[in-house]
């Protein structure tokens, strides 16, 4: 085989175009193979194969910077670069499902949230220019779905700005982010994907002209002068040219001579250049083609002839919330879907087919979709905005200013919270229970299981005048976690028998973790430490009945599914310090640390948010406070 001699990008160049062929071939087979047994992103990089090869053919990395918007499509680049075993992608110890520097000097930047590309780009090409480094380039790689951000477009307005620094643009068009690319440069890229060229009709038209007598040459002449007016009617690039930005294309992102030309002519060329290729995303195989929703954008594990899934799904948390969407839906008029080109991916999809015209996906233009979310709110409709947690993460100043200082009633819906595992430091959610406590007047709920979550939706829409967020995590939810009493508007889900006045441990349970404390409980029994479970449910603000449950208690102990810094424990901790309440509070979440992609379980073992690990540290604090409280006695006594 072809590619088993390839060990890094040289090796491309000797290879001719009857072999370039096969080895992309080779590849679309090994990703089918090998991302069937793992999961993974199987149709972006399906899509690129020939792109990248004829990227690292005229590029010379590392001393080149290629780079690649989001990541998800750099599975092909790792090929090329060294990297062919494929057994553990996404695991721990395996490799890494994006651009990873801890694997190679050819993984430049690890940017796995899209849009951001072009401001490396733009910073990479300035350092070369302030180092004097002429014979260092730049190319970027990014997709059609990724130039709806409004970072691509700032960095785009930088880039135009300086005509002679040298920088190439690798517009990937294959019509899709997750789903269909959607706005305003969707439809301007369209035109140019279904418009002859201006080089194709000039060339189709030169023979002709020349033999026309007296007229020809000459009006062929006017024609090749008028280029730019001819070009916008015939090829309407106008848009990147009238930003300044030379425009190739569009060039058929399959054809490897074709690429290598556009980009040898992009590379020679001494000012920003866009290159626009055209893909398909899945291409060569079938079942990727054929999968209309987001052509096996991401994959688990899958019969690889089929693309059949090895198991079936159990419930998710996305798909509770969808369906529930559907049925509020019916329930209220006003109530309205967002979503940031991820309307599958968070579940909107089913609202999406029973109210078409409640539905808006606004790109992957975070912040865009939370201030148009005030302007819903404040025109009289109540959007609900499903989001990754790790991608509010952008939004925030909107959230902050736009949403929560106008009092809107939008409701933020927050997918994937807390470890994720898999995808690795840049998605896992867990900034938004931190970041969003600094937001006066906003309310956020951590629903335990699928009935919580129910709730805690349809109460989140019944506030008008303020943000309400509803976060929970990835994958299957587990059973139903049924509460034993209420104080406030906390559930109690265990409590010490009647015979103990004054518990030991007051655990405080957030969100989905309610089945290990509950563990955490039972274990600290068994050590002769008596505990009362309480579920929040509404982790901001922090209710008013907590400080004088604490108070009836040894210790208080906080388990959270987000970083420890700012988190629920820290609010908690406030309040109890608020309402004078003296009880040692204990918090354990994740530390503020970017951690490596592994299992869920894995991490979660790894930084010791377990039930074990938590009982025997909470163990270890009743008996300092027991030998404390000895100590005092008897100094007394003495």
């Amino acid at each position: 085989m072809l590619l088993t001699r390839i060990k890094g990008p040289r090796d491309l160049d000797r290879l001719s175009q009857e072999e370039l062929d096969q080895l992309a071939a080779e590849i679309r087979s090994f990703l089918v193979d090998a991302v069937s047994k793992t999961g993974g992103h199987l149709g972006p990089n399906l899509g690129v194969v020939e792109l990248t090869i004829a990227l690292h053919r005229v590029f010379e990395s590392p001393k080149d910077k290629v780079l690649f918007d989001t990541g998800h499509q750099a599975y092909v680049h790792k090929l090329l670069t060294g990297r062919q075993d494929f057994g553990g992608l996404r695991t721990k110890g395996g490799l890494s499902g994006y651009p990873s520097r801890a694997e190679s000097e050819h993984d430049v930047i690890e940017n796995s949230h899209a849009s951001t590309v072009l401001g490396w780009a733009d910073g990479f090409a300035k350092a070369n220019e302030v180092l004097g480094r002429e014979d260092h380039h730049v190319a970027a790689v990014i997709g059609d779905g990724a130039l709806t951000g409004g970072m691509a477009w700032e960095a785009l307005n930088n880039i135009a700005a300086a005509k002679d620094r040298p920088l190439v643009i690798v517009v990937n068009d294959n019509e899709r982010s997750y789903g269909p690319t959607i706005g305003g440069l969707a439809n301007h890229l369209a035109t140019l994907r279904t418009t002859d060229g201006y080089e194709r009709f000039l060339a189709r038209g030169k023979d002709l002209l020349e033999r026309t007598p007296v007229v020809g040459k000459p009006l062929y002449e006017t024609l090749h002068g008028a280029k730019k007016g001819l070009k916008d009617f015939i090829a309407p690039q106008g848009m990147f040219e009238d930003l300044g930005l030379k425009y190739i294309g569009p060039i058929d992102g399959h054809d490897i001579e074709a690429l290598e030309s556009a980009f040898q002519r992009a590379k020679r060329f001494s000012g920003p250049v866009i290159v626009h290729c055209l893909t398909q995303k899945g291409r060569g195989y079938t079942p990727a083609l054929e999968h209309e929703a987001d052509r096996f954008h991401a994959v688990g594990v899958i019969h690889p002839d089929t693309g059949l899934p090895v198991k079936t799904a159990a419930a998710s948390w996305t798909s509770v919330f969808a369906d529930e969407m559907v049925k509020l839906g019916h329930d209220r008029e006003d109530v309205v879907g967002i979503t940031a080109a991820m309307l599958h991916p968070v579940g909107l999809n089913k609202f999406a087919e029973a109210f078409p015209d409640r539905i808006f996906d606004v790109g992957i233009a975070e912040q865009h979709g939370a201030t148009s979310a005030a302007g819903l709110a404040s025109g009289g409709v109540h959007p609900v905005f499903a989001v990754y947690a790790t991608f509010l993460n952008r939004a925030f100043d909107q959230v902050l200013m736009d949403v929560a200082l106008h009092k809107c009633g939008v409701t933020f819906v927050l997918d994937r919270a807390g470890v994720t595992g898999d995808d690795g430091a840049s998605h896992n959610g867990m900034w938004d229970m931190s970041i969003l406590q600094v937001v006066p007047g906003l309310r956020l709920a951590a629903p335990r299981d699928a009935e919580q979550l129910r709730a805690q939706l349809r109460e989140a829409v019944e506030v008008k005048d303020a943000p309400t967020v509803v976060r929970y995590s990835k994958g299957v939810v587990g059973p139903a976690v049924p509460a034993v009493g209420r104080v406030g508007g906390m559930d109690v889900l265990r409590a010490p028998g009647a015979e103990v006045t004054r518990p030991d441990v007051l655990l405080v349970s957030v969100g989905a973790l309610a089945p290990m404390c509950l563990e955490i409980a039972d274990l600290l029994d068994k050590q002769g430490i008596s505990t009362t479970v309480v579920d929040p449910r509404w982790v901001k603000p922090v209710d008013e009945a907590m400080a004088p449950l604490a108070e009836r208690h040894r210790v208080v102990v906080t388990v959270e599914d987000n970083g420890r810094t700012g988190g629920v424990g820290s609010a908690v901790a406030q309040a109890l310090r608020d309402a004078g309440v003296d009880v040692p509070l204990r918090d354990f979440g994740i530390p503020q640390r970017f951690l490596d992609h592994a299992l869920r379980k894995e991490i979660m073992a790894e930084i010791g948010l377990t039930a074990p690990d938590i009982a025997r540290q909470v163990t270890g604090l009743v008996a300092k406070l027991d030998g404390r409280f000895d100590s005092e006695q008897a100094a007394t006594v003495d």
